[in-house]
């Protein structure tokens, strides 16, 4: 046995097969401003991470305060800084601190420098945005940069937006500047044929050698099969959820407004960070309907959904993925301000026949409508584009993480 020694940690290394091997270590980053896409991303990786043969740990960075809810798997551990969240006119927040958002952004800066720093990551996956909300990862970024220990990987959404706004905001951003200088990989979690993010936001020739299209993180990802605590067993029941719940109550209202099919129950989870004003108001329409029950929030409802009858949502991308791992008939109802990424990619699988989708006014009659049908049509596998996604970042991130393994021949 040997011993590797940094400036943060001392890895005793056992041989295996003659090859000294370390318990490798990774981190993911989310900034969690707005629902909870980030955090469920990132909670899906690190279950696939954690499996890997060297069974890594995994330490997840997160602004969201869901985050304690949620079971890890061994290996993995959460750290929570401070939350920032969107206001209704679009504009950030410290969501639980009485501060100014730059005083957050600091005390969460300081934060994420002193986490990553003493944890010396040997792969850190950022979500979205390469140097954090309001560039707070940087100095984390640029102290393991110096360090040259860590590979970082940019992960990325398969829509970012409509690619007019998408391409703007890349350009204003500097994202390009940001990859070249600070990223050895760019993930983006869909598949080319459905939308090409990299020519959507004009990523040029010599940076698309950093770029994999994993796939979607869909098949294998949900673990296990629930029904709902509140439906019978042997009772069909159809499932509505509207993401973290922010702008989710016309679509929950206009659910419970709608007719079931006949012996079916309903269950709208409305999501945690739904106004309470909001929440009540769906429940007093359906404290009138028989049948159904509103949640919430559970840290589960991807179990419900193989079997459900049906499913009507909006058009984030976890659901949309957890969607696409399964046979249920889904209805995907998207959010279409201020971003445009849920309408885009609704709009590309229903063109598919992976998802069917509703444009214009959202009314209960054209729901009532949908889930006759959908509850009676046979049931299909969605095949044909890659929703291998965790099979592909399990892959690449084994692949980035041998040049610790040659570190420590070396040593």
């Amino acid at each position: 046995m040997r011993t590797f020694s940094s400036s943060v940690h001392t890895w005793f290394i056992p041989a295996r097969d003659g090859v000294p091997v370390t318990r490798p270590r990774i981190s993911l980053y989310g900034h969690d401003s707005l629902g909870l896409g980030h955090l469920r991303r990132n909670l899906c990786l690190a279950r696939t991470l954690s499996g890997l043969p060297d069974e890594p740990d995994v330490l997840i960075v997160s602004g969201a305060v869901e985050a304690s809810s949620y079971d890890l798997p061994a290996g993995a551990e959460m750290v929570t800084i401070p939350g920032v969240r969107k206001d209704d006119a679009g504009c950030y927040r410290s969501r639980r601190l009485r501060v100014g958002l730059d005083e957050a952004i600091a005390l969460r800066r300081d934060m994420l420098t002193a986490t990553l720093g003493a944890y010396a990551p040997d792969l850190l996956v950022v979500d979205k945005s390469p140097r954090g909300f309001g560039g707070e990862l940087g100095p984390a970024l640029d102290a393991l940069r110096a360090r040259g220990t860590t590979r970082v990987v940019l992960g990325l959404r398969d829509v970012l937006d409509e690619p007019g706004v998408a391409r703007r905001e890349w350009r204003e951003a500097s994202m390009n500047e940001s990859i070249r200088s600070h990223v050895d990989e760019v993930w983006i979690y869909g598949d080319p044929s459905v939308h090409d993010l990299a020519e959507a936001c004009g990523i040029p020739p010599a940076l698309r050698t950093k770029i994999r299209y994993t796939g979607y993180l869909a098949a294998g990802r949900i673990t296990a099969v629930e029904r709902p605590p509140s439906v019978s067993p042997g009772v069909p029941y159809v499932l509505c959820t509207v993401g973290g719940g922010q702008d989710g109550v016309t679509l929950a209202t206009a659910f419970l407004e709608a007719r079931l099919p006949a012996g079916t129950a309903g269950v709208v989870v409305t999501g945690s960070q739904m106004a309470p004003r909001a929440r009540q108001a769906v429940e007093r329409v359906a404290a009138g309907r028989n049948g159904v029950t509103v949640v919430t929030f559970h840290p589960s409802v991807d179990r419900w959904m193989p079997g459900a009858a049906a499913m009507v949502t909006m058009g984030g991308y976890n659901t949309v993925a957890e969607i696409l791992s399964t046979d249920v008939p889904a209805l995907v109802v998207p959010r279409r301000s201020p971003r445009a990424e849920q309408a885009h990619r609704a709009t590309a699988l229903a063109a598919l026949g992976f998802v069917d989708v509703i444009d214009g006014p959202l009314a209960p009659a054209a729901l009532t409508q949908w889930l006759d049908v959908a509850t009676s049509r046979p049931r299909a596998a969605r095949l044909g584009i890659d929703l291998g996604g965790l099979s592909g970042v399990a892959r690449l991130a084994t692949r980035l993480l041998d040049h610790r393994r040659l570190r420590a021949v070396a040593v």
